[in-house]
């Protein structure tokens, strides 16, 4: 008998916890929740002055995290760019290598486009300096751009000072890391290194990969 109360008592007790729980909660009240901030994020609009967040203590700059790299990308560049006169960090970057490895046919395809789209305008579709800004000394353009095969001293330039060009820009040519993602830039290197004499082409470069 003793039991059957006890039972009896508990199912009684479930039953009201369960109504309490399941009540309707005001119209603006959604009720108790466990872990809100995981439930509700902040509304963040794109442009908008978030300057209210650190005066509440929330640190947000709306950049990735340092040395964040994203899902099949590659490191940014690690050098920053060189201040004023100096030439430190442009001297440094012969030191650093491709890190991709070389491409296969179908890359060095995409390598080739992200060139012409980006590059061929100034240093021409065969790498020659001769673009359709230059034209041959008749396009707007009045000094011709570097000639990337047939100048020694380009063909002897290392790929992490040629990345270096095209993350900050040298001389008269302007940077290219907004309209290149850093992965992009080096596959371009790629394949102005396949160009030059003694470059690997595609062909043989999809047995390394």
């Amino acid at each position: 008998m003793r039991m059957q109360q006890f039972f009896a008592t508990g199912l009684i007790l479930t039953t009201l916890v369960a109504l309490a729980a399941c009540q309707r909660a005001g119209k603006n009240n959604p009720g108790k929740i466990y872990m809100p901030d995981m439930a509700y994020s902040r509304a963040l609009e794109t442009y908008a002055d978030n300057s209210h967040l650190a005066a509440a203590g929330i640190r947000f700059e709306g950049t990735p995290v340092p040395g964040t790299v994203k899902r099949e990308g590659v490191a940014a560049f690690p050098l920053p760019m060189d201040q004023g006169t100096e030439t430190t960090n442009y001297d440094k970057s012969v030191q650093i290598a491709n890190p991709l490895p070389a491409l296969n046919d179908k890359d060095m395809a995409e390598a080739r486009r992200l060139y012409n789209v980006n590059c061929g305008i100034c240093h021409g579709e065969k790498l020659d300096g001769n673009g359709p800004l230059y034209k041959g000394g008749d396009g707007p353009y009045p000094a011709k751009p570097a000639t990337l095969v047939g100048d020694a001293k380009y063909e002897a330039m290392p790929a992490g000072q040629m990345m270096y060009s095209l993350t900050y820009g040298k001389n008269l040519m302007g940077s290219y890391a907004a309209q290149l993602s850093t992965k992009q830039r080096w596959m371009i290197i790629h394949y102005i290194k396949s160009m030059q004499p003694g470059g690997k082409p595609a062909t043989d470069a999809v047995a390394a990969n």
